[in-house]
């Protein structure tokens, strides 16, 4: 391969510095992120389980048996995960509602600033001046008076209940295989090329949202999930 061709092979790969690149914005109730971490959640633990089918002798109904145990298992993590996200939510919004009550009531503006700068993304605050700050404080100060306790929206338990959908439904490819054909082997291979397609397609989305190459990104993230997989069975999980 000439050097040339394999400069224009590896500027496909990594993007120059100076490229312009439009950052991926989402529109739905989950953060891309979010979501792609639930759907690699599903596919880790519903593979923790049909990984086993390789190494144990087994007839269709035993299968059958441990691949809804892994199913069940899987809903039982959504269940739990779309839990801690409305707490974990609860919790966030409590935190900034006692940040703008104490904004508005202290008498020490230094400290009531200090406080607005914490609860900025620091690549905000390290552009703002110190006027901008204040001003920001004294906006919030003529604010009307928050509600005294946070009380869960529509739009969190709907985001709540995406992500129980998207751990659960990212069982489904992968359990398929084992309930349409007949030889172990062969669903257990489709089964897991599978489950490495949709950890490929999952990083290559990831790469559209952080910016990176796509196919660089969902090839590391297969690799990741594998490992993932791995240690989980090394594990006993």
């Amino acid at each position: 391969m000439a050097d040339s061709d394999k400069h224009t092979f590896f500027s496909k790969l990594i993007p120059a510095q100076d490229e312009e690149i439009q950052p991926y914005t989402s529109k739905g109730l989950l953060d891309i992120d979010d979501r792609i971490s639930e759907i690699l959640t599903g596919i880790i633990l519903i593979l923790s389980f049909t990984c086993t089918f390789s190494v144990i002798k087994s007839d269709t109904s035993s299968v059958i048996d441990m691949l809804t145990g892994g199913i069940l298992s899987t809903v039982a993590w959504g269940l739990i995960d779309a839990g801690m996200y409305l707490f974990t939510t609860l919790i966030d919004k409590e935190h900034n509602l006692s940040i703008i009550r104490y904004v508005r009531k202290s008498k020490d503006q230094e400290k009531s600033r200090n406080a607005i700068i914490d609860a900025l993304p620091p690549v905000i605050t390290g552009l703002m001046k110190p006027e901008e700050i204040e001003r920001l404080r004294e906006k919030i100060i003529k604010l009307p008076e928050p509600e005294n306790i946070y009380r869960l929206k529509s739009n969190d338990y709907k985001s709540a209940g995406g992500i129980f959908l998207l751990v659960f439904f990212a069982t489904i490819p992968i359990s398929v295989p084992f309930l349409i054909i007949k030889d172990l082997q062969t669903a257990l291979r489709i089964s897991n090329i599978v489950a490495i397609l949709m950890m490929f397609f999952c990083g290559y989305a990831l790469g559209k949202y952080v910016c990176r190459n796509r196919i660089v990104t969902g090839i590391i993230t297969s690799l990741i999930g594998i490992g993932l997989v791995t240690i989980t069975i090394a594990l006993g999980g």
